[in-house]
């Protein structure tokens, strides 16, 4: 059975947040017993052209590049520590991009686990 806790989010790419919809981009996992933060995106630019048209994902990219950044202790948030960082990150805000509520989870490897993630929410 697998015994190290994980908790992840999902980050929502929301291209008219009076819209309210969303599309599914990332995620980011925090591993409880090597207090890592792994974090991956991809943007299917297909599905956020039948979403939203107009919308151009070169605006958000600076963005996600910084949640990277923050991920890997780097820039403004790079003095707190990675939980504060995950928590940070996660915490609701009504902006482009959301991340999901966090939820928790098991695994041999959590950092392995971004990948199954990512093929679960965001690669469909």
């Amino acid at each position: 059975m697998p015994s190290t806790l994980y908790e992840y989010a999902i980050l929502r790419l929301v291209p008219r947040v009076e819209r309210e919809e969303f599309l599914n981009i990332g995620v980011i996992l925090y591993g409880h017993a090597d207090r890592q933060l792994t974090f991956r995106y991809h943007i299917p630019n297909e599905a956020l052209c039948a979403l939203a048209p107009d919308f151009d994902p070169e605006w958000v990219t600076p963005y996600l590049v910084a949640m990277s950044n923050h991920c890997q202790g780097q820039g403004p948030l790079g003095d707190l520590s990675t939980v504060s960082r995950f928590r940070w990150l996660t915490a609701t805000k009504s902006t482009l991009l959301q991340f999901s509520k966090v939820h928790p989870g098991y695994a041999d490897q959590p950092a392995l686990e971004v990948d199954r993630l990512m093929k679960l929410y965001v690669h469909r």
